[in-house]
């Protein structure tokens, strides 16, 4: 029986991305944060409500550069791409499972005065919290 591992989201990116490279240093590697919301109104009482989901998006190479060179918090995002569960030890050796969107695809979707305004906002410093995920 075939089978479809395809993820397609539109959301702002939670932190500036990460970029790091491969253990041969050849591999360019980008990782970020993507939110995606959704609102509704509560049936009891009316008031409207919101959910906010987190993404961790990793990208390669060409698509790692596009999102270096022009992507930063707050940078309004179309990604498309799989879903990736891999297993790791943290610090305490302890096996950890993330799952991860491996994009392929991503459009930028805010406008080009937006795009400069994230791009002067590079420089700010984002502390990094997920301190036993190796990345």
């Amino acid at each position: 029986m075939p089978s479809l591992n395809r993820v397609e989201i539109i959301g702002r990116i939670g932190k500036h991305p990460e970029i790091r490279y491969g253990n041969d240093g050849l591999l360019k590697i980008a990782n970020f944060s993507v939110a995606t919301s959704e609102t509704w109104r509560d049936k009891k009482d009316g008031s409207k409500k919101e959910n906010t989901e987190w993404h961790k998006v990793v990208a390669y190479n060409n698509l790692a550069n596009l999102i270096e060179s022009y992507l930063s918090k707050g940078s309004l995002v179309y990604i498309s791409g799989k879903i990736k569960t891999r297993k790791f030890l943290d610090k305490q050796e302890i096996e950890r499972y993330i799952t991860e969107i491996i994009a392929d695809s991503l459009i930028m979707l805010d406008s080009k005065e937006s795009q400069k305004d994230h791009a002067s906002n590079k420089s700010e410093d984002i502390k990094n919290t997920d301190d036993d995920i190796p990345f």
